[in-house]
């Protein structure tokens, strides 16, 4: 039996459900009685009853790049060769000129943000729907983030609103690869090129995405990725820097390293006039290396099952993937993301949508919130540090600036996640996420009465 379904043979095989009827795609369906086929959360068994692949997966390299580390005495990367090889490797991988590892992936863009000057009085434009350190990176240099609104359909930010953010403050703008996805690069690298400011590519989440057959992190000046535990390729928490520019790499080289030299090929000393320590350990060096050895298979896997639970998602009706822009070749799907429309189930809210799909054994987040309207980012306008540079007046005017209206229905009704492990799984997998979310989508009335 072939895998697509047409949508008027996947409705109607639907509605046949609930007689045992196996369904068009040939491994979702819900059993032969009234029983089998409640959802869980009325009683009946989990349409996933395994478990989802577990995170990270190690194996005896790590424990070989782990001792080697250990028994080397070199613990630093000063003078040592573990962070040498991984940041060889790493940019190798990504077709980039050069990477620098740091010790995190917030690291990697403070170091950005360090290299570039970054500082009190400066515009730092970001999507409002990004995870937190996008922002602190920012708001620790003293700068001010101006928020953009997110295009809801592809949960990036919305390319189209970016030109009218930038002011004669603004000295970066920095998109983010929401969930492993390009976000819109063709329109925000012109936005950059038109107004003469630099485009830093956070890629935190997006390991060997592809936009028009290139690595992400290779188009603007420079890519900022993370290695923190969720991500795709892990060493419990690092970051890298990706750039084609050399005298940039000279830059952040020195900022990361306090502002000096240290390493032995072609970097200058004294770059700049400010600098931290964000350099990563030889442990985790050793340890990305070793991780390596498997990404681009899980890579790989991730986009084959991906794309097969777009397709049968697509045909539920109030279930919409994530759009991937035509640019994209290749997302990372760090997350698999989708909006979710309770008018298609009997008005039932995300929320209890949401438990119910967890109790059929289907791990779920409604995802971020309103970044813009969280009292961590709103007290920002009563910082002292910030009136002391800003003044009363422009904190207030930075408050209605960053109004974000598509954002806010996304977050608030919409948005549903699925994490990166899961997409490890087998296709039958995929096919169980499916039968899920009929099941609840059959029973949504009585679920709503819960």
């Amino acid at each position: 039996m072939e895998n697509k379904l047409k949508r008027r043979e996947f409705v109607s095989a639907t509605s046949m459900a609930g007689a045992g009827l196996t369904l068009g795609f040939p491994n979702i369906s819900f059993g032969a009685g009234p029983d089998t086929i409640k959802p869980a959360v009325l009683g009946g068994p989990k349409a996933y009853a395994g478990l989802f692949p577990a995170w990270p997966v190690i194996n005896q390299l790590d424990e070989k790049a782990m001792s080697d580390a250990l028994q080397s005495k070199k613990w630093c990367r000063l003078g040592s060769k573990k962070v040498d090889l991984f940041e060889d490797e790493y940019k190798k991988l990504n077709g980039s000129k050069h990477c620098l590892a740091t010790s995190s992936g917030t690291s990697a863009l403070l170091t950005l943000m360090g290299a570039l000057d970054i500082g009190p009085g400066d515009e730092v434009i970001i999507p409002v729907y990004t995870f937190i350190a996008t922002y602190n990176a920012v708001v620790l240099n003293y700068a001010l983030p101006v928020f953009v609104d997110t295009d809801i359909e592809s949960f990036q930010i919305d390319a189209n609103k970016i030109e009218a953010a930038i002011t004669k403050q603004t000295k970066v703008i920095m998109p983010v690869h929401i969930g492993g996805s390009p976000a819109d690069l063709d329109h925000i690298l012109k936005i950059g090129a038109r107004s003469k400011i630099p485009v830093i590519e956070d890629a935190c989440q997006a390991h060997l995405a592809e936009w028009r057959g290139k690595k992400v992190g290779n188009f603007g000046l420079a890519g900022a990725f993370s290695f923190q535990a969720s991500k795709n390729l892990n060493s419990g928490e690092g970051g890298a820097i990706l750039t084609n520019d050399d005298k940039f790499a000279q830059i952040c080289y020195s900022f990361h390293n306090q502002g000096q030299a240290g390493r032995e090929t072609g970097y200058n000393p004294g770059t700049g006039t400010r600098g931290t320590n964000v350099r990563l350990t030889e442990f985790q060096g050793s340890l990305l290396v070793s991780q390596m050895s498997r990404v681009v298979e899980q890579t790989n896997r991730r986009t084959e099952n991906a794309g097969y639970l777009t397709k049968i998602l697509k045909e539920i009706p109030g279930i919409t993937p994530a759009k991937l822009y035509e640019g994209t070749t290749r997302s990372a799907y760090h997350l698999y993301m989708f909006r979710y429309d309770k008018n298609h189930f009997a008005g039932l809210s995300r929320n209890k949508f949401l438990d119910a799909l967890t109790k059929e054994g289907i791990p779920c987040s409604n995802g971020y919130g309103m970044m813009n309207k969280e009292e961590y980012v709103t007290g920002l306008a009563k910082n002292r540090h910030y009136l002391n540079i800003y003044g009363e007046r422009t904190m207030n005017q930075w408050l209605e600036r960053n109004q974000c209206p598509q954002n806010d229905l996304l977050t608030q009704e919409q948005s549903v996640w699925f994490f990166q492990n899961m997409l490890l799984g087998a296709k039958t997998d995929m096919d169980q996420i499916a039968s899920a979310i009929l099941k609840i989508q059959k029973h949504a009335a009585v679920i709503g009465k819960l």
